[in-house]
């Protein structure tokens, strides 16, 4: 099967195949005759097969063979992440780069005045995070009574993040009669429960076990000492000559932490999260594609949406306590046909959250002990030898009373005279 298959317009084909695309991936060749025949669609498919374009080649060409009279947005894509509504609205660009259409990304983090200019000059296509797009409703700066298609991008992770009254109030002011995309990593109950309210007679479309993985991604595991974590990093980044390496921490601050110390050993690393402005979170991502930095530490920000073409290296340095994270994370190596690596340095205290992921995959992943980086170091091997002294401890003394008898006989307090002693307390503060 090629592209020509879906009936798409030579301008679209024209610039599918400037991309350097020749076949559909299989959920674009199951989506895309359903949106050009205007259904409502359910769609879930593993992260890296092609999703983005699944939705927006259809949506091009519903949209560029017939031009809007007016300049109000046409078509509606609300995403969860800033960086995933710069990327799909790339996305529309690229692909209808050789059509009479307009489209434009509003999101959050940078300056409100460009978006409204952009919105004034007349848009077809506006792709746009829930929060800011609020922000332009409010403002009258947006017009979404001629919106003829929505696409919910990343469902559930708009679900996890807490967006669902913002999309709710999208909704209400956009037209009845519409078209509607869905499209999810996974078909949960929460995201059948929003399809049922949301989508008319919908067409599902499922190319992928709920939370596979690529199968063009290897997993490795290396047991190592929390404190030798770093150290093992960066001995995998330099002797392997990683050159595009995206590393996972839980926390900001440790994602900061580590970007610095990397930085010092001369491994070029930066780091991107929700603290970082927009601009910052921009020109980090852009350094990375182009190879101006080496290595990328991000929070689980970035675990959706980040499309980095031919990514060789994904490291887990700190697994998350969510087992469905560890597919988001890797997900975003082995995409569009390249081959990629997951790599995941596990300490001991990450024990159960590995076995976690292991039994959400279905299979064990195959786990190496690094030499000179042994999962246990000396500083932090408990005690076995029982003839091994315990430390000597001071022995508690037993807490003295207020009036405690100090001078006198049995009975004697050293309370004043005329005074009325306190209740003894039965409670804490």
């Amino acid at each position: 099967m090629t592209f020509d298959c879906f009936g798409l317009s030579a301008d679209i084909l024209r610039a599918v195949r400037t991309e350097g695309y020749s076949a559909p991936t299989p959920i674009q060749a199951q989506a895309i005759p359903l949106v050009i025949a205007g259904r409502d669609v359910l769609a879930a498919a593993q992260t890296g097969t092609g999703k983005t374009a699944a939705f927006t080649l259809p949506i091009l060409q519903r949209l560029g063979t017939a031009p809007a009279r007016h300049r109000a947005p046409r078509a509606l894509v609300l995403t969860p992440t800033r960086e995933l509504a710069a990327q799909v609205r790339e996305s529309v660009h690229r692909y209808g780069r050789h059509l009479p259409l307009r489209s434009t990304a509003v999101f959050g983090g940078v300056s409100i005045n460009p978006q409204i200019t952009a919105l004034r000059n007349g848009v077809d296509v506006v792709v746009a995070t829930p929060g800011r797009l609020l922000d332009h409703l409010q403002q009258r700066t947006v017009e979404l009574s001629r919106i003829e298609i929505l696409v919910l991008d990343e469902a559930d992770r708009m679900l996890d993040m807490g967006f669902i009254r913002d999309i709710r109030r999208i909704i209400a002011a956009l037209p009845q009669k519409r078209q509607n995309l869905l499209f999810s990593a996974t078909f949960s109950g929460e995201i059948r429960k929003l399809a049922d309210q949301l989508l008319q007679n919908p067409a599902a479309v499922d190319t992928a076990p709920r939370n596979s993985v690529a199968e063009l991604i290897t997993h490795k595991v290396h047991p190592v000492a929390q404190s030798r974590k770093r150290a093992l990093l960066a001995h995998l980044i330099d002797k392997g000559q990683w050159s595009q390496v995206l590393v996972f921490t839980r926390t900001k601050h440790g994602a900061n932490r580590l970007a610095t110390q990397l930085d010092r050993e001369g491994l070029n690393a930066t780091a991107i999260h929700s603290s970082k402005s927009q601009n910052a979170r921009t020109k980090a991502l852009q350094d990375f594609k182009r190879g101006r930095v080496r290595v990328l530490v991000a929070t689980d920000i970035a675990a959706r949406g980040l499309d980095i073409e031919a990514l060789p290296y994904v490291v887990n340095y700190e697994l998350s306590n969510i087992a469905e994270d560890y597919v988001h994370r890797i997900g975003r190596t082995g995409r569009a046909g390249s081959q990629g690596q997951a790599v995941s340095l596990v300490s001991a205290d990450e024990r159960k959250h590995l076995a976690n992921i292991e039994r959400l995959l279905g299979r064990r992943l195959p786990c190496t002990v690094i030499e000179g980086f042994e999962p246990v170091a000396a500083d932090d091997r408990p005690s076995l030898d029982p003839a091994r002294p315990r430390p000597n401890r001071p022995r508690r003394k037993p807490p003295q009373s207020t009036y405690a008898n100090n001078s006198g006989g049995p009975g004697h307090s050293t309370r004043p005279r005329g005074t009325r002693r306190r209740p003894a307390r039965t409670g804490t503060n």
